[in-house]
């Protein structure tokens, strides 16, 4: 009889695969808003030095923090079904 715990588990690569696809996210999607407000933009996309850029990356720990935490996982955690029960 197969053990049901180890069914549960989300295989690694669906873990790390939704790590790197939110890191990715968060990081194009904060990054262009901020952009967008600080006045950042460019031509290719954005670049944000200074305040701006630590404020991208103070949003980014919150996005990780408060999906896993408060929300039951990330965007990507939810999709690819990689929570951990």
């Amino acid at each position: 009889m197969p053990d049901t715990e180890a069914m549960k588990q989300p295989a690694t690569w669906r873990i790390v695969l939704a790590a790197i696809f939110d890191f990715l996210t968060a990081f194009f999607v904060f990054g262009y808003i901020i952009a967008s407000i600080f006045g950042g933009k460019t031509d290719d996309g954005f670049k944000l030095s200074g305040a701006p850029a630590l404020l991208l990356f103070v949003l980014i720990v919150a996005y990780f923090i408060v999906f896993n935490r408060y929300l039951g996982g990330t965007i990507w955690k939810r999709v690819l079904r990689a929570r951990r029960p």
